[in-house]
Order: C-alpha cells, then structure tokens, then sequence
C-alpha cells in the first residue's frame, strides 16, 4: 500500500503533510536517486502551475534533486502535458509536475513523469516511498563538483506552443472563428491564448490573471455556466474551458450547452473511426463514462474498452492493448499520437480541426450521441473504508441495483485525491436515480462523514 501517492501524485493541504517542504525535498532526493543511471550529467525538469505554494515547493524540490547531484531544468508555470513534452523533447531524465490540478489553491501536489513523459507506475512511486522512509539515502551527500546546478528554460512556454500547433492540420485554421477561453487563472493562461489567436481565431479570454490564490475560483472546467454566459453573450462558436494545469477540458457549444469528455471522444472516435486512423476501432474510457458513449461508437463500427477512474490507467490500458484514442468524462483526453498524457488545448485544437474540416457547428457534431440520465453526488468522508460493510448501505444499494436491472448501473468509489466518497447512478429516469443518489448519499454522510 502506498503512503505517499495516490492516483495522480502526491496531494494535499500544501504546508501540511504530506505537501511540506520537508517532504518535498525528501521526494526531489528519492526521485533524483532513482533516475541517475551511469555517470553522465543527469537532468529533471520541474514545472508548476499557479498556486501561491508552488515557490516554496519548486525551491524545496530544487534543494533536494541538486543535492542528490542531479541537474534541475526549470520551466516555470507550464502545463502537465507541456511539461511532460519538454521532459521527453529536451531528453531530460525525467520531469516533475508541482499541481493539484482542479482542486483550490491552498492544496498542492507533486507527480512525476519519467523520461518518455508518461507517468510512473506504480511500482517505481512504491520505490520512492522505500527510499524516503527507510532513510537508505540520507547519507548519499554528492559534495564539490558532483552538486547540482539549477538552471531555468526561459523559451519553455514557446516550445510547447510551437509543439501544439504542430498537431493542428496545416491546411486549416481558424480565421472566422469567435472562440471564449477559459484558463481557469491556471498553467495555461499564456500558451492556449497564443496557440488560438497564432491559428486565426479571435479570442475571448477569461482566467488569465493569476495572483496566486485564484486558480479555478470560480472559473475553468469546473465551472462551465462561466464560458457558458460569455459564449451568450459575444455570440461565439464554442466556449473552451481548461483546469488549473491544463491537462483537462470542458467544451460549450454555439447555444452556451455543455459538451463533456464522453461527447469530445464519441465526435473524435467516430470521426476516426471514418477516416481509418482509430487503432484497432477502440476507445479507452474509464467506468465513469456514459453507456451513451458506448452505443455511438458501436454504431459507427467501433467499441469501448473501460478502466478503473483516473487517466494513468486509461494510459496504461492503451499502451496495453496498443490504442491511441482515450480518456474521461470528466475532460481528460489522451491522444497518443500526439503526447503521452491528457492535454485540454491539444483535445480543442482536435475539435477544432473536426469542425473545420467537416464545416459543421460543435452542437452539430455532439448529435452523434445521446446520453443517458445520469448523476453524481459527492459526500465527504471522515475515513475511506469498505462502503459495502455498512449493511444498511448494502441493503440500499442492492434494491436500487435490482430496480435498474440492464436499464442502468450503480457506480460507487472513494476519489483518489480527495476525502469524497463519490456516487454515481445511470439509468432511464432522471427524477428516480436523483432521489437514489440523494437517498444513498445521506446514509453515507450520517453513517461515515466527514467535516
């Protein structure tokens, strides 16, 4: 079991453990220590998001890789995907990632890519934790010459825009095009603004003035009403909603309605799937994901593979099984033809082109599928322990399950990044999987929640 890591890093309260400074340093030696192989220079890129804390923990991060003596490439506030791309392109031995993502700005989490700019598996984030709590490295102190150096990557943010735009088709752009973004005062209030005006389009930018407390307060993919209103009322095409790094998106159509992560892989698989360029005729999505989903890429000759939650293991599943197309409904999209790791401008720059070259509106092509009802609630949760051993919620959920039979599901789990016990029911009446999910919902918090 791991003490440290949890699907996406480390995470937490930053100045709190596991996010202090001490641990920070701690993990910068264990990864540097792990990463060193034969006796050239070594390199890691760090980069980082918005948030107040990420001076502090970049600075302990620094300290700890130089110490282990191992170079540091720092590329300030970057996006995870374009951080992971700088870590493969610039053949740096690995890159580090200092975000927590969508959560708010007084958390902080820290992941690791390896040198190929995938994430690492399990196994070596098992051996990062060995070799911080038994202090096997605490002694390793690399002195005069064999220390570190620091060194920062000024053009980082011009590297990646130049790399995104190079997946964009070159016989398209975007002139004509009225497009609001919104950056969620995140990683990618530089890059998605450049990419999107450098293609031709006129951009309508919100969330691009971070002050260090305001990462996805009120803005980016957790708030799509936000891109929704403007959409309205600049009468754009289409809202573009990011999180705090970027590696996430929510789209709004033409009318200000909602266009999530099971709609941008049912108009990207079918549209492959067309054009002869989906590996095997296969989708990756995690359980979380709309059966609408699967019933639009069946009937365009396709089908869907599903993962457990979290986008390392729609990645793991696709480097398994050798497809190219994955991702969640929550916006994270995975092309492996173009990068290792969920990238929201990547995902929009793929929309964009399908509309482009098909000439047709973004409500026009989430047509091709029709979800089904659908809904999730969240409730805190003092501990995460078997929710099935409650035998009241037991005897709960197995009623509703007999009730939706083959016209719906029951899909229960605890987040891996946050203290919520997440629930989520999918069936043919909205009203009547509502009044589950609420029912269930307030047994959980009166047996097990939490503050």
């Amino acid at each position: 079991m791991k003490k440290l890591f949890g699907t996406d890093g480390v995470r937490g309260v930053a100045n709190v453990h596991p996010m202090t400074t001490e641990m920070a340093m701690q993990l910068g030696r264990a990864a540097a220590y792990i990463f060193k192989n034969g006796h050239k220079r070594h390199r890691i890129v760090i980069g980082k998001d918005t948030r107040l804390s990420g001076y502090m923990i970049e600075n302990a991060l620094v300290a700890g890789i130089c110490s282990m003596g191992v170079d540091v490439l720092i590329v300030g506030p970057l996006p995870t995907p374009g951080i992971a791309n700088i870590t493969s392109s610039m053949r740096a031995d690995a890159g580090v990632v200092i975000s927590a993502s969508h959560n708010q700005f007084q958390d902080n989490g820290i992941k690791f890519f390896c040198k190929d700019g995938f994430k690492l598996p399990d196994e070596m984030e098992l051996k990062i934790e060995e070799l911080i709590f038994s202090k096997k490295i605490d002694s390793l102190r690399p002195i005069a010459t064999e220390v570190g150096k620091a060194y920062r990557i000024d053009d980082a943010v011009g590297r990646y825009v130049v790399f995104l735009k190079s997946t964009f088709p070159k016989e398209l752009d975007l002139t004509g095009m009225k497009i609001v973004l919104d950056c969620a005062n995140g990683a990618a209030y530089k890059v998605a603004p450049a990419v999107l005006e450098e293609l031709g389009a006129e951009v309508i930018p919100l969330g691009v003035k971070p002050n260090g407390t305001n990462i996805n307060a009120g803005c980016g993919s957790l708030h799509p009403e936000v891109i929704s209103e403007a959409v309205t009322e600049h009468r754009a095409d289409l809202g573009i909603a990011l999180d705090g790094d970027a590696d996430r998106v929510i789209f709004v159509d033409e009318f200000g309605n909602e266009v999530d992560g099971d709609h941008i892989m049912a108009i990207c698989a079918t549209d492959m799937l067309k054009s002869k360029k989906l590996r095997k005729n296969t989708v990756v999505a995690t359980v979380m994901s709309n059966m609408g989903l699967d019933i639009a890429v069946k009937k365009a000759g396709g089908k869907v593979v599903k993962t457990a939650v979290g986008d390392r293991y729609v990645v793991e599943e696709m480097l398994k099984g050798g497809y190219n197309l994955g991702g969640e409904q929550s916006g994270h999209m995975i092309f492996l033809d173009h990068n290792t790791t969920g990238d929201g401008v990547q995902t929009a720059l793929q929309v964009l082109a399908i509309m482009r070259r098909k000439n047709r509106t973004l409500s026009e092509l989430a047509e091709v599928m029709i979800p089904l009802p659908q809904v999730l609630v969240n409730v805190r949760v003092a501990e995460k322990k078997d929710i099935m051993s409650i035998p009241e919620v037991a005897e709960l959920v197995k009623g509703i399950e007999e009730n939706l039979k083959d016209e719906g599901r029951i899909l229960i789990r605890y987040s891996g990044t946050e203290p919520l016990l997440r629930i989520m029911l999918e069936g043919q009446d909205k009203y009547q999987i509502t009044g589950w999910g609420k029912e269930i919902a307030d047994l959980v918090e009166k047996k097990m929640g939490g503050k």
